[in-house]
């Protein structure tokens, strides 16, 4: 069953062996990776894997130095970790243009409606923090995400730079 779980030391192998199968970060999203210096992004090593758990607890919190919480989930079955997603407390800078929410299904665990279950359950997390209005944006020709999107009530806004925009009503 899907569910959604935060990011746990005890699930280091689930997630190195996750990460391994994305290959390239181009396809990566609601990981939390791009905190990360540039070089480490790509690194699976425990060092590496624990400084970006201590960073995603960090983007948990309000803070005086302007970060906008957010809250980085694991989408599991089981023991195993299907991929990652991210849900921003509140839209400002660069969430403007991807969302609130974001996230990735490991390639081999793709149209088994994991996304859409972890988009429902995103969606509900969001809804308890008060979100009363969701984006979610996807990009221009990924018709599984704008699937998974649409099956969950997105109503389509416009496309922008090559994304497309959908919103969602929580309240």
């Amino acid at each position: 069953m899907t569910e959604l779980v935060a990011p746990d030391t005890e699930r280091y192998a689930a997630w190195a062996a996750c990460r391994r199968e994305f290959g390239g970060l181009e396809e990566l999203h609601g990981d939390g990776h791009w905190f990360l210096p540039e070089p480490l992004q790509r690194d699976l090593e425990r060092d590496t894997f624990d400084a970006l758990l201590a960073l995603l607890r960090r983007y948990r919190r309000d803070s005086a130095d302007g970060l906008i919480p957010t809250d980085f989930l694991w989408i599991v079955d089981g023991e195993e970790l299907l991929g990652f997603i991210r849900i921003s407390h509140r839209l400002e800078g660069r969430l403007l243009e991807s969302g609130h929410i974001g996230y990735s299904i490991r390639p081999s665990r793709r149209r088994e409606g994991h996304a859409s279950r972890a988009l429902a359950l995103a969606l509900a997390h969001a809804r308890g923090l008060g979100i009363e209005r969701a984006l979610v944006v996807c990009q221009d020709g990924n018709i599984a995400s704008e699937r998974t999107i649409l099956a969950n009530g997105g109503s389509y806004e416009a496309a922008r730079d090559g994304n497309k925009r959908f919103w969602f009503e929580l309240d």
